[in-house]
């Protein structure tokens, strides 16, 4: 799917370059003061309703979307916030990689990898033909088919990284994945019985079509250990896939944007998002060396604070008045994606288990 081309820096309107200038004469201290205070409120609710039950992420962008509308942002805050969506996401999305192994991926075996990848791949076009389809912003599109396809809200924020689309997007893509991934908690285990899955395919099951890790495990776990070890790992394997989605995402965007007309010539650099290389080293190095359990636990604490962090500054500038005009043709869309991914990977399932 073809990203629109980005606006050149000559066409920014010259107020936004004045409120830059004037929110570079502040420290990032009192936006990061801000966001973290949210993040941490966050995480405890979260951890009080129970696993699964509301994920932080969401908890981070409404409590930031709650805060401005009650609160105006100063613009002392603005930078530190600035900071947390751009620098602090990164650097989250980069930590992700402790989640992942070579050896938790080749557990899944030569049939669930194929059933991730076909189920997921399937998934993502099939949302962005759609998203074509019903005319809906190509941006929102593209964040509603990762994160319906791959992981939720964490594939949300790192497509964003390279799609750089608005914060009422943003919010959008991750209120609609993650309240579908909160139906699937409830409807999986019900129709688990129906099906006659047994307790490796309903992992997998869990594993290749919930969106959020936490969800996939409090809906697996549901119907025994050997379901929810399963459904981890089939679920941790798939968001391997954020590589290759947001190295290709990145080369397209950089794409739309060189293909306007330009005078003379000049070098196109395709841009490489490090902070997705990174991501891949973590694994590399998280597959080789034994990281011990109580570091890997407090990195992986951190990692999410730090989402977030960044989910609240990404609250912290959602107008709800533009949010208002997006409709409800997105959530027609993530619903449809979310149904053709759960049947698809059933279909799968069901085919390999027969032969």
């Amino acid at each position: 799917m073809k990203i629109p081309a980005k606006p050149r820096d000559s066409q920014v309107p010259p107020d936004a370059i004045a409120s830059s200038q004037t929110t570079a004469k502040f420290s990032i201290l009192p936006g990061l003061l801000l966001t973290g205070l949210m993040a941490g409120i966050s995480i405890g609710l979260s951890r009080i309703l129970g696993v699964g039950a509301l994920n932080p992420l969401l908890l981070a962008v409404l409590l930031g979307i709650g805060w401005r509308q009650v609160v105006p942002i100063r613009a002392n805050y603005r930078p530190g916030i600035q900071f947390a969506m751009k620098r602090i996401l990164r650097l989250a999305v980069i930590l992700l990689g402790l989640r992942l192994s070579f050896d938790d991926v080749l557990a899944v075996g030569p049939a669930g990898l194929g059933i991730v990848v076909i189920s997921s791949v399937s998934t993502f076009y099939l949302t962005c033909w759609l998203g074509r389809y019903l005319q809906i912003n190509p941006r929102l599109t593209l964040l509603i088919a990762a994160g319906t396809s791959i992981c939720g809200a964490s594939a949300v924020v790192a497509t964003n990284a390279v799609v750089e689309s608005s914060e009422e997007d943003v919010t959008y893509a991750i209120a609609i994945v993650t309240a579908l991934g909160t139906l699937a908690m409830l409807f999986y285990p019900l129709l688990a019985g129906l099906l006659t899955l047994n307790p490796s395919d309903y992992g997998i099951w869990c594993g290749a079509s919930i969106h959020e890790v936490a969800q996939v495990m409090a809906t697996a776990f549901q119907r025994g250990s050997t379901s929810g070890d399963l459904a981890t790992i089939t679920k941790l394997s798939r968001v391997l896939l954020l590589i290759p989605l947001v190295m290709l995402l990145g080369w397209q965007s950089k794409a739309a944007y060189t293909q306007r007309p330009t005078t003379g010539m000049k070098s196109i650099k395709i841009p490489v998002p490090w902070f997705v290389v990174l991501f891949g080293l973590v694994v590399v190095v998280n597959s080789i060396l034994v990281v011990p359990p109580s570091l890997k636990i407090l990195l992986l604490s951190i990692n999410q604070w730090l989402l977030c962090i960044a989910m609240a500054a990404m609250g912290l500038e959602t107008s709800l008045q533009k949010l208002s005009k997006t409709g409800v043709r997105p959530l027609y869309l993530a619903g449809a994606s979310w149904i053709f991914l759960a049947g698809a990977s059933l279909s799968l399932i069901k085919l390999q288990s027969g032969l």
